[in-house]
Order: structure tokens, then sequence, then C-alpha cells
């Protein structure tokens, strides 16, 4: 079993930066896949980006390709997404989830992720 406690989340202005955290614990994310997801008002959850433990290997939405970071630190089982040039419509709540089935590509699709944490919101205003 393991427990994913994202924060990180708040208010910021449009061209602002935020960097989310995703503490894991439970047990080592060696092998799992960590991925970032997003829903905003009335949407289904959408990828953001994802990646391989301990291997790195990393994807992302279009829509944050540039823009988006994702990074883990493997002592501290905690994977982080540093968000720059925020626009209005990456406002959501965001989630952060884990996939421990085998592969050498991060998966893009929710259904795929085992385990979740309790999201954490970001708004971001024009």
């Amino acid at each position: 079993q393991v427990q994913l406690v994202e924060s990180g989340g708040g208010l910021v202005q449009a061209g602002g930066s935020l960097r989310l955290s995703c503490a894991a614990s439970g047990r080592t994310l060696s092998g799992y896949t960590m991925g970032w997801f997003r829903q905003g008002p009335g949407k289904e959850r959408e990828f953001v980006a994802a990646i391989k433990w301990p291997l790195g290997l990393s994807a992302y939405a279009d829509s944050v390709k540039g823009r988006f970071t994702i990074s883990r630190d493997i002592a501290k089982n905690t994977v982080y997404l540093q968000m720059d040039s925020l626009k209005p419509e990456d406002t959501a709540v965001y989630y952060c989830g884990a996939d421990r089935s085998l592969g050498t590509s991060p998966k893009r699709d929710a259904i795929s992720y085992d385990y979740w944490g309790q999201g954490t919101q970001v708004t971001v205003s024009s």
C-alpha cells in the first residue's frame, strides 16, 4: 500500500510559478511510475506529466511541455512538479498518482494508476 500526500498548491498570478510536492509513504517507489494529473471544474481528470522511477524517463502533456518540469528525490521518496509561466487555464485540482505496473514508458491514462493523493488546488488569476 502506498500513501500519497500532495502539497504546494495555491493562488498565483498568470506568469508566476508554483512547485507541487508529492510525498509517498508505505513503500519505496522503485519501479513505479509517478504521475501528475489535474481536474478542472466540470472536466475529466487529465494527464499532466509522469516519471518512471528510478530511471527518470519522463513524459508531458503537450499543453504543459516547456513550462512544467517533473522530477523526483529518490532519498525522500518524493516527486515534484515545477510549474512556470502559469496560465489561467492551468487552474485545477492537481493529483499525484502511483502506477505499480511494469513497463519502460510512463503511462498517460488515469485508469492505469493504482494510488492517488487527495489533491491540491492550483488557481491562476489573470
